[in-house]
């Protein structure tokens, strides 16, 4: 650990992954303490994520603490490719990133880690994907001294924090009809949801994991879904976040049999829905899954008292049934102004990217997520692959 001191804040760089896990108890206080904080920054999440997809001798977590109080931290690693980068822990698994602040110390926060991470960045670019309009990273950005650029990233939708009835009444007409058409669909076949409690978690993960894979078999599932090291996390961190609050495994039963799960997560101002796996015979009995799992989900946004109900990163056709606000994701680089040849090659390697594969989707429409696919090359997402 390196560390200096500027007045009553203390900055540290955590590169030890025990340090790292040791740091829960006040990791997960100063997330409760962070008005931006989404479920992808709890400690739960991050650890784990590290322990199934980090490299050793790569942590990097930026740590500011006031009279010995956490007050800020951001979680990093080192990649070396295509050039030195400093790039959020979670990796593309991971739909928001980042940094957390103590809202009774924001200023004094941030700037530590503005210094933190501009003595961590002493050969590197800064590359943070995935950071919605609002985050405290965004003050970071406002702060930094050296080179800095701004991108945009991922489409997410997002709909109101209220129970499905509600949703349905901002529909227009004849979608609202067909809408509760689903619905009483779904309660005449009797399909039951039941939320999981802690100590069955693992085998809830299990069984979403199974149905995920069955529901795209033939359609091209996302692979790292049926990797070992993905289950892995999942059940490591889910099992902790659902005894935290932080997440909900749901089973559907159709005559006694789990026919449906999903799993989501949760924070102070934000639900989203982050899997799903739902048996494919489902389809003949003409039940609409995306409204069985949003009715639920709505419930748990609503009781949550506030915030959005997100279904986190991608535009799909179905989602936009609800009529969300797309909210865009932005892509933030920062290096010293001593880096900056560095940071517009990096600019330029992610702007020829993206417009290839816009022209690639726009070309070819049938070739669907090639944007994802593209960025989950190791030249460009080093850390993980994407969801889907």
């Amino acid at each position: 650990m390196t560390a200096e001191r500027h007045g009553r804040v203390r900055v540290t760089l955590c590169r030890d992954p025990r340090e790292f896990s040791a740091l829960a108890g006040e990791w997960d206080a100063l997330h409760r303490r962070c008005p931006t904080a989404t479920p992808f920054q709890s400690h739960a999440w991050l650890h784990s994520w590290w322990l199934s997809y980090g490299v050793p001798g790569r942590l990097r977590v930026v740590l500011a603490r006031r009279d010995g109080r956490l007050v800020g931290a951001a979680p990093l690693m080192l990649v070396h490719r295509p050039m030195p980068l400093l790039v959020p822990l979670g990796g593309a698994i991971s739909d928001f990133f980042d940094v957390l602040v103590d809202a009774e110390r924001t200023g004094e926060a941030v700037a530590a880690l503005e210094r933190g991470l501009h003595r961590a960045a002493a050969h590197s670019v800064v590359d943070l994907r995935e950071v919605r309009p609002g985050a405290s990273v965004q003050s970071l950005f406002a702060q930094w001294s050296g080179a800095r650029s701004r991108l945009t990233d991922s489409t997410c939708m997002e709909l109101p924090a209220e129970q499905v009835g509600a949703l349905i009444g901002r529909m227009p007409g004849s979608r609202a009809q067909r809408a509760r058409a689903k619905l009483r669909r779904i309660d005449a076949l009797g399909i039951e949801c039941r939320t999981l409690p802690g100590d069955r978690v693992a085998d809830g993960v299990r069984t979403l994991l199974r149905l995920h894979e069955l529901q795209w078999r033939g359609r091209g599932v996302n692979p790292e879904h049926l990797r070992p090291r993905f289950r892995a996390h999942l059940v490591r961190s889910v099992g902790r976040m659902v005894r935290d609050g932080e997440a909900a495994v749901r089973e559907f039963l159709l005559d006694g049999e789990v026919v449906a799960a999903d799993l989501a997560l949760g924070s102070a101002g934000l639900t989203g829905g982050y899997l799903y796996g739902a048996d494919p015979r489902l389809r003949e009995r003409k039940v609409d899954v995306s409204t069985m799992l949003l009715r639920e989900l709505a419930r748990q946004a609503a009781d949550s008292g506030g915030g959005v109900l997100s279904l986190l990163r991608g535009s799909e056709q179905y989602k936009g049934h609800w009529g969300p606000e797309p909210v865009v994701n932005q892509r933030l680089l920062l290096a010293r102004s001593s880096l900056e040849p560095l940071l517009r090659l990096r600019e330029s390697q992610v702007v020829v990217r993206d417009r290839a594969a816009r022209t690639v989707k726009t070309r070819f429409p049938a070739a669907r997520d090639w944007r994802e696919r593209l960025g989950a090359l190791p030249s460009a997402r080093p850390a993980a692959t994407g969801r889907r």
